[in-house]
């Protein structure tokens, strides 16, 4: 089994209703995770080494690592642990609120960002082993996924779509990175469009016809929404025909 299987086959065992219930109605720690400069001082370090990002691209990118939320909190927490109580300390919160509020924050970070991993293993199966890099200061530059194939450099970046009536055209922030910008499009429907995907006169609903003829986004049971190759081969076709 390649690592796109193994990770595809974790996503599903993922049991994201469950971590849903659990942890949606957490809003507890929502400001910005950065470190303020007295302390980025006093312990040599950048202001976003509190967040989880980069161990979450070490874990599951760079060490291929595939363990559950749960595991990955944990390595979190004793690897973070002497920065975030201090971090806690200045924000003046009580340890029991600030961590259960930063279990909830840190697991919609892990269940958003371990699909877009997903989305890197599924371009590096269409353009090739080694072709595709990440991270966190490439995400920071717009480049949620690098791809570097046959000389060329793609810098996809990764978009929730939205139907809600207005959607905006404003293009997500771009540092100077060298390579073509490339937007992908995912949308998340209400998992109820799945549930009952016809309404009461026998139609079938239109959010669901949407998003079952839109081949480039596929849906496990549990309700991940993953990327599949077509979502990448357009540019890989382009380029072989140059």
């Amino acid at each position: 089994m390649d690592k796109l299987q193994e990770f595809t086959e974790f996503l599903k065992s993922v049991e994201l209703g469950r971590y849903r219930k659990q942890y949606a109605h957490i809003k507890i720690v929502e400001m910005d995770l950065l470190l303020p400069k007295e302390l980025c001082k006093k312990f040599n370090v950048g202001r976003m080494d509190i967040q989880a990002i980069n161990l979450l691209y070490k874990v599951y990118w760079e060490d291929k690592n595939f363990i559950s939320f749960d595991e990955f909190y944990e390595i979190y927490l004793k690897e973070k642990k002497e920065l975030l109580e201090a971090f806690r300390k200045y924000v003046e919160m009580c340890s029991d609120c600030f961590y259960k509020g930063l279990k909830a924050r840190t697991y919609r970070t892990w269940a958003g960002l371990i699909t877009q991993i997903h989305a890197g293993y599924v371009a590096e199966s269409t353009f090739g082993k080694g072709s595709v890099q990440m991270s966190r200061e490439l995400d920071s530059m717009g480049a949620d996924i690098r791809v570097n194939y046959k000389g060329h450099k793609l810098n996809y970046q990764v978009k929730k779509a939205s139907f809600s009536g207005v959607m905006s055209r404003k293009p997500l922030p771009r540092k100077a990175i060298e390579g073509e910008p490339v937007d992908i499009y995912y949308e998340v429907p209400n998992s109820d469009i799945f549930d009952n995907p016809k309404t009461k006169k026998g139609e079938v609903r239109t959010g669901y016809k949407r998003f079952m003829d839109d081949k480039r986004t596929s849906r496990l049971p549990n309700g991940f929404i993953i990327f599949t190759k077509d979502a990448f081969l357009p540019k890989k076709n382009e380029i072989d025909s140059e």
